[in-house]
């Protein structure tokens, strides 16, 4: 983390260095790391067990904190609008509407006239029934 005083004003560069001296001091209070693990080791003897009986194989650090999930990463895909005013603005048309297109199309555009032309098709047809009611008949 890198933190430029230079631009800090007075009241974030003394707010920064309580948030500093506080973290020295726990730092400082806290018992060094071989010395923890000599007593859990230690304590762990004492109650007849080992640290891998405990802990399985794996360290203690991966089973006190659970990780998250990791999500499937989607894959690059085309550049499907782009930007007549600026060509480096482009979207695949995933995710969110980016805020160019979107200011376009506050002011009455559609988001058909930013298709790539030749690369792209828009993805819900005119005739398309999302959208639109139906009726069904039971009979």
């Amino acid at each position: 983390m890198n933190i430029d005083i230079e631009k800090l004003s007075l009241r974030e560069l003394k707010t920064l260095l309580v948030a500093a001296e506080q973290r020295k001091q726990l730092i400082s209070s806290r018992r060094p790391v071989a010395l923890v693990r000599r007593k859990v080791i230690a304590l762990a003897a004492e109650c007849g067990y080992t640290i891998e009986e405990l802990y399985g194989d794996r360290p203690p650090a991966e089973i006190a904190g659970k990780k998250r999930a990791s999500r499937r990463k989607l894959g690059k895909v085309a550049a499907k609008f782009r930007d007549p005013d600026n060509k480096r603005n482009t979207w695949s048309g995933r995710g969110r509407m980016p805020v160019w297109l979107a200011q376009k199309t506050k002011h009455g555009r559609s988001v058909a006239d930013f298709l790539i032309p030749g690369l792209a098709k828009p993805t819900a047809r005119k005739n398309s029934s999302i959208g639109h009611k139906t009726v069904v008949k039971q009979g």
